[in-house]
């Protein structure tokens, strides 16, 4: 297994819309055991595709593990073509992202989410999340459809964080 290389924002891949998986194989299984373990080392809750340069809809994800509870076991999701199909409530919660570090902010999302995806063997999941879960699958799937969750800001925010993003990025480039 292999630490990915995490793009942080502006990189321009974060936009794209990623395209579904239709190759289950090897390379594949490789991928996501490469993907959970940069999320782990991090520390993230969830990682998708676009995050590493890779244009596959695809996230692993792993929303309870943490590494200061010696009781935790490490149990991460792949979650391949993920679609949601039912949603509910409403949800503020305070996000971060590994692609934009050093930030953080209040984001409305739904309470609850009903989750449609696949796994390495191709079989189709269903999932009814709710919570952290319904938050984390929300976000990951923001990145695969070329959102950030600081797009989710209102226009003026959004565009100072931006704009002070990018000064700190040009500074350590």
């Amino acid at each position: 297994m292999a630490l990915l290389k995490i793009l942080t924002f502006p990189d321009p891949f974060l936009k794209i819309v990623a395209k579904p998986v239709s190759l289950f194989d090897k390379a594949l299984e490789t991928l996501v055991n490469d993907m959970a373990e940069t999320m782990y080392d991090e520390p993230g809750i969830g990682l998708a595709a676009t995050q590493i340069h890779e244009d596959k809809r695809l996230f692993v994800m792993d929303v309870f593990y943490n590494k200061e509870d010696p009781e935790s076991k490490k149990q991460p999701v792949a979650v391949i073509n993920p679609e949601i199909f039912e949603t509910g409530g409403e949800s503020c919660i305070e996000e971060g992202c590994l692609s934009v570090p050093e930030f953080r902010a209040e984001i409305k999302r739904f309470a609850e989410v009903s989750l449609r995806f696949q796994d390495l063997n191709q079989e189709v999941h269903e999932l009814q999340a709710q919570g952290i879960l319904a938050i984390c699958i929300q976000h990951e799937l923001d990145h695969l459809n070329g959102k950030l969750f600081i797009d989710r800001l209102p226009p003026l925010k959004r565009r100072m964080i931006q704009n002070r993003l990018k000064k700190e990025n040009n500074r350590s480039n």
